[in-house]
């Protein structure tokens, strides 16, 4: 009995000390989850290690921290997984960190960051990998580092990054493709670093961009006599934009030019021809700068011929410039030819009958005497709603961002260009939403709340030529949602809940030239839905992460459609009979949908148009699933699939570049003969691709295995560029011959490469290889 006492009583002190220590241990943990050093926010979920001289990243923050700050320490390398114990970060922060290395899959678990900022470190080289994993990156700041390196492949994971920041480098030479991958960039920075050269497709596949900020280089264009700048979508050309002493043909026709500084082309006194043709600018001021100017091309132009044009008239008349295009307005000289208005018949309205005019026909005018000079502009007193700021002297701007208005407002100047309401709380916008807004050429609406918009909202809007209802609550499109807006070309109302392609509201939209659907509730494509006949010069068509299961024949025919996105949506089959009408189709995404086999002559449709790129994904491809594609296709992503074999890759005679990442490739000798001189385009291509198997090279890049080097002679034909002993006896080894292959064009020597390999400066300086012909390569 005495002895089950004192049994008891020492299993009580036992079971007592260890929930005691269990306690302790519990307590121990919740504490750590904030490091010693740091200051934590458990309600804003943020953690704060500022100054405090760290050299690796803190292992107790807390998993479900959302914003890290880590400035003003000492990490000099970012080690692969640096940020595994972090999954739900969305804001990183790591200037002036001493980062010297960025090492591959430091930020592969990091798939919810929005913003990085790496400014003020000491990186170098930006390697292939170094973002991988940071799917969701909006904003990159990597300005005020050592960077004289970009490696092919480095930003292909940041699809949805809007601005990359490069100011202040080292860089001397762009590459072909550099910033491959970036497909929604607005913003692209490299001022203030060392560029004296650009490769011809440097910027290639850029079709988002609206800003490139290039100044405080060493470019020189000292010499360029013909300049061809068509086609881009810039809206402002500013002083000095155009300094190139010998140029004299400079083309900058179908561009969204609104408006350029009379001194943009004071550096480029020999211009002879200068054409603006197909913008939309309203008047023109005289051009300084140029001394031999003799046409100027304005054809095609909304140019509104009143006062504010005479002084270019006359300009033109004394210099003996010839001037092109037409008047769009006033009625009296509408279509009447630039070169043979009178300067005394353009003048401006008087008030009365500027306000009569716009009671007529909607149309803005601006108040002046008739008799003003030419070098005067009348005088006005410039009226903005509350809560707003207008500036009609140099931008024609006017911003009323996140004031909480829950109406449009109105009285903003008749000469606004550009209207931001993004951020406020309209929830419905009813007919003639913008009265008095003839001029507005690009209207902000992102993140309004909008649920329903009132058949002609917009009308009255004769050029508005972009509008953006991205980020609202719109589940259905009325079909005169955009009626009264004829010159609307590009369009975003990605991030709304539509559940249907809304043909009939784009039926009014013959100019539609971009159209962005992405992230809506899209599950299918009927033959109608689309109208490509009603929009005849629809060219870029996105409907990126919707619900798609099926695309009806007939659904995208177009003969203009060369952009079209299909990713990351529900299609278990590529949709090659909807594809068969798209004849001037170039780039292709049908990547992360659950397709499970692609079979041979897959893209056959396509194949005489397919120029610029295909992005696809399955679990497994036929040998023959590219057949047909030949040499117009010149990138190539089969990225994250079960690949463990190749489709034959011979046929693609312009492939530049191919990305295999994230497929299981069985690294060994089978893998280099499978199909036609695989190991010949991997000398000379681009190549994104790593070992899945066998697990010893696991995640090991392709190039840098040396699994192929004792590969023994294989019974179909060895690939160019591979040395094999005849004489040798039976089994003997065949090596290949790297010293006979043309240059590897990706994937340049790391600091620490063998002596024999070309140094990253030797690379950076010299031009990219030459692009691969139909000839047959040496």
């Amino acid at each position: 009995m005495f002895f089950s006492h004192v049994l008891l009583v020492q299993m009580y002190q036992f079971f007592s000390a260890a929930v005691l220590l269990i306690l302790a241990l519990s307590l121990h943990v919740e504490a750590g989850k904030c490091p010693r050093v740091c200051s934590c926010d458990s309600t804003k979920l943020t953690v704060a290690c500022i100054g405090k001289n760290l050299t690796e990243v803190p292992l107790t923050i807390d998993e479900i921290t959302v914003k890290l700050d880590l400035r003003n320490n000492n990490l000099q390398v970012l080690p692969r997984g640096a940020f595994v114990l972090t999954p739900y970060l969305t804001h990183l922060n790591l200037q002036r960190c001493n980062i010297i290395t960025v090492k591959e899959g430091a930020f592969r678990t990091l798939s919810r960051v929005v913003s990085l900022n790496l400014a003020y470190n000491k990186i170098d080289i930006l390697y292939q990998e170094s973002f991988d994993g940071l799917s969701s990156l909006k904003e990159l700041h990597l300005d005020h580092n050592r960077v004289e390196e970009i490696q092919p492949g480095a930003f292909t994971q940041l699809g949805f990054l809007n601005m990359l920041a490069l100011t202040h480098n080292q860089l001397v030479y762009i590459p072909n493709m550099a910033f491959q991958g970036l497909n929604n960039i607005k913003w692209l920075r490299l001022s203030h670093n060392s560029l004296n050269n650009l490769a011809h497709e440097a910027f290639a596949g850029l079709f988002t961009l609206t800003r490139l900020s290039l100044d405080h280089n060493e470019l020189q264009l000292r010499e360029v006599s013909r300049l061809d700048m068509s086609y881009n979508p810039m809206t402002y050309l500013g002083e000095e934009s155009v300094s190139m002493p010998k140029l004299t043909h400079l083309y900058l026709d179908h561009m969204s030019l609104q408006d350029l500084s009379d001194k943009a082309l004071s550096g480029a006194p020999l211009l002879s021809h200068f054409d603006l043709s197909h913008n939309q600018l309203r008047y023109l001021e005289p051009l300084s700068g140029p001394k031999e100017l003799s046409t100027l091309n304005l054809t095609g132009n909304p140019i509104y011929c009143n006062c504010y044009m005479r002084p270019l008239r006359v300009w033109a008349k004394v210099g003996g410039v010839k001037l092109l295009g037409a008047c769009t307005g006033p009625p009296h000289l509408s279509d009447e030819p630039l070169q043979a208005v009178a300067p005394l018949d353009l003048r401006c309205r008087s008030r009365g009958e500027a306000l009569k005019e716009l009671e007529e026909d909607d149309e803005s005018t601006e108040s002046s005497q008739p008799t003003a000079k030419p070098t005067d502009k009348p005088k006005q007193k410039v009226k903005c709603p509350a809560n707003c700021n207008c500036d009609v002297s140099v931008s024609f701007h006017a911003t009323c961002e996140d004031q909480g208005h829950t109406k449009v407002p109105r009285g903003f100047p008749t000469k606004t260009q550009l209207l931001d309401l993004r951020r406020n709380h309209f929830h419905y916008l009813p007919a003639n939403s913008f009265p008095g807004a003839a001029q507005v050429i690009s209207v902000h609406l992102e993140f309004c709340k909008i649920h329903e918009i009132e058949a002609g909202a917009f009308r009255g809007m004769k050029n508005l030529f972009y509008l953006y209802l991205s980020d609202n609550d719109l589940t259905s499109l009325d079909p005169g949602t955009f009626a009264g807006a004829p010159e609307l070309a590009y369009l975003y109302l990605e991030g709304n809940r539509l559940t249907q392609l809304p043909g009939s509201a784009l039926a009014v939209l013959p100019s539609l030239f971009v159209l962005h659907l992405e992230r809506n509730a899209i599950s299918k494509l009927e033959p109608a839905g689309l109208l490509t006949s009603a929009t005849p010069k629809l060219r870029e068509l996105y409907l990126t992460n919707n619900t798609l299961t099926s695309i009806a024949k007939g659904a995208l025919d177009s003969a203009f459609l060369g952009i079209l996105h299909l990713d990351l949506n529900q299609l278990t089959e590529v949709p090659v009979h909807a594809l068969s009408q798209t004849s001037n189709l170039e780039e292709l995404n049908l990547s992360h949908n659950p397709v499970l086999w692609v079979g041979p002559n897959t893209f056959q449709p396509v194949s005489q148009s397919l120029k610029s790129s295909l992005n696809c994904s399955s679990l497994q491809m036929s040998k023959d699933a590219l057949a047909g594609l030949g040499p117009g296709l010149r990138a190539l992503t089969v990225r994250g699939n079960q690949l463990q074999e190749l489709p034959d890759l011979s046929p693609l005679t312009s492939l530049e570049v191919v990305d295999l990442q994230d497929n299981p490739l069985l690294c060994d000798c089978p893998l280099l003969f499978s199909v036609n001189n695989t190991f010949r385009l991997w000398l000379i291509l681009e190549v994104i691709a790593t070992c899945g198997q066998p697990p010893e090279l696991r995640g090991q890049s392709i190039r840098e295995v040396n699994v192929f080097t004792s590969c023994p002679e294989s019974s179909s034909s060895p690939a160019e560029g591979v040395t094999v002993d005849h004489r040798s006896p039976e089994g003997e080894k065949a090596k290949p011959n790297l010293s006979k292959a043309p240059r590897v064009k990706a994937r340049p020597a790391k600091p620490k490469a063998k002596k024999s390999k070309p140094t990253k400066k030797q690379l950076q300086r010299k031009p990219a290889a030459p692009k691969v012909t139909n000839k047959k390569t040496p």
